[in-house]
């Protein structure tokens, strides 16, 4: 097969299947990885595709960083519940983790209510709400490091901070969550940061709203397995829910509307 005839092979399964990984297609096409990996560059050149960690993503698929301030009004309904729920695991006087985001800034408003806790984050704004609210029950470590446009501290100072401590439980926020590109964020240094937050915690627990499926940012931190608990929205769907509850250690949905308001 000429090198044109297995890219167009290559992209129409990424078409097909959303995305590959690198061993899938040695194993389909019979070829060296070092090959696989020279089609990808060309077809990611091309534009044709996104490389992610492992394998390839179509390109449109791929997302931007957005602020901070746009992200903190979109799927508030799932994030408040997802919130709540995640508040509900925590065990007064133990140290926890809350990376940046707005799920997660969410979830802060609940952490402020809650006896004892050592909170490490790398989000000025989760530092902020725990911090400010009156008559203060926690100790709250802030990383350092440099702010995102999502409001994220990361970089060296942040990884270092991080990688010095430990944590009973870590709450994470994600861009993007998919089957092949796992979890993902549009900034490289955040990939790093968040790496490092996995790494530090007992019980890694992904809060992500239902919106955040099949979405991928140009850098993955880690597969889906590296979830405990993945705490997401009803507004998944069916197969995303069983793709999920086969992949991460635990999933949980919760409903975004009481019972009775829901057809």
């Amino acid at each position: 097969m000429l090198a044109r005839q297995r890219q167009a092979r290559i992209l129409e399964e990424v078409r097909r299947a959303g995305g590959v990984r690198v061993s899938e297609l040695t194993i389909l096409l019979g070829v060296s990885d070092m090959t696989i990996r020279r089609d990808l560059d060309q077809l990611s050149a091309d534009g044709a595709i996104q490389k992610v960690h492992g394998g390839a993503v179509l390109g449109s698929q791929v997302s931007d960083e957005p602020s901070f301030e746009a992200k903190s009004t979109l799927a508030q309904p799932a994030k408040q519940a997802i919130a709540a729920q995640a508040a509900r695991m925590i065990t007064p006087g133990t140290a926890i983790a809350l990376s940046a985001g707005t799920t997660t800034w969410a979830l802060a408003r609940h952490v402020a209510s809650i006896p004892g806790l050592t909170v490490v984050t790398n989000s000025t704004a989760v530092a902020d709400t725990i911090g400010s609210s009156d008559g203060s029950k926690q100790t709250v470590i802030l990383t350092g490091g440099v702010r995102t446009p999502s409001a994220a501290l990361v970089g060296p100072v942040a990884d270092a901070t991080i990688r010095s401590l430990h944590f009973d439980q870590l709450f994470l926020g994600v861009h993007g969550m998919d089957v092949v590109a796992g979890f993902t964020t549009p900034n490289l240094a955040e990939a790093e940061t968040n790496r490092s937050l996995i790494e530090r915690a007992q019980t890694v627990i992904v809060v992500a709203d239902s919106s955040k499926w099949a979405t991928v940012g140009l850098a993955d931190f880690g597969s889906l397995s590296a979830a405990d608990i993945l705490i997401t929205d009803d507004g998944l769907p069916n197969e995303a829910q069983a793709v999920l509850s086969e992949a991460v250690g635990k999933l949980i949905v919760v409903p975004t509307a009481p019972e009775g308001s829901r057809s």
